[in-house]
């Protein structure tokens, strides 16, 4: 029984509600969306996305998709519970600030770095989103951390285009069901072929 990819809900999720994120971080738009998106299509479907890719035995999907899920939402609660005055001064430790924003970024950069590594082994359209989106996360970083406008300006940027590539990748799995091959680039990592092949190889060529 032929069964759907999960890739193309995981990567749609996480590319619009990235890129509505990124044009709020630029005074384009309110907040109001980001949270909208991030709460059911970024959060929830790329979430259960990920389970989905659980069932296909594909771990980094299954990492991935499920993970970033996780961040939306948690994020998007942060900001709704953690921004409401009443409920701060009802419940103080709901309440945080830039420092710990910057903690919970730096967190989640760590385990994109991990991913990146992972991800420069499948073809180069993943691996240069996972570059992007690490460069984003580091931007993001010093933006909270260091209070640096100019990084913060450079990652809602960086990360436009890291949408943009995810939403590419969707592209490419849906429009395979329909004949359309679109170009994902070779691994930046390739294998080395085992010793004897080479040999086999340098006979033949010889």
């Amino acid at each position: 029984m032929k069964i759907g990819n999960p890739a193309v809900v995981g990567l749609a999720g996480f590319g619009l509600t990235t890129m509505v994120l990124q044009c709020h971080n630029l005074g384009w738009c309110g907040i109001a969306p980001v949270l909208w998106l991030g709460l059911c299509f970024g959060g929830t479907a790329q979430l259960i996305a990920g389970l989905m890719e659980f069932k296909t035995g594909n771990n980094f999907g299954f990492c991935a998709f499920t993970g970033y899920g996780a961040f939306w939402i948690s994020l998007c609660l942060m900001v709704i519970f953690g921004k409401n005055a009443e409920l701060v001064k009802a419940y103080p430790t709901l309440a945080f600030n830039a420092n710990d924003l910057g903690f919970y970024l730096v967190a989640w950069t760590v385990f994109t770095f991990i991913l990146f590594i992972a991800s420069m082994k499948h073809h180069a359209t993943l691996a240069f989103i996972f570059l992007t989106l690490l460069l984003g996360f580091i931007g993001l970083d010093l933006k909270e951390l260091a209070g640096s406008a100019l990084a913060g300006t450079f990652a809602a940027y960086d990360l436009l285009i890291c949408a943009f590539s995810a939403l590419y990748l969707m592209a490419v799995a849906v429009y395979a069901e329909s004949g359309i091959k679109l170009p994902v680039g070779e691994a930046w990592i390739k294998d080395k072929a085992p010793a004897k092949e080479v040999l086999a190889a340098e006979k033949v060529a010889a």
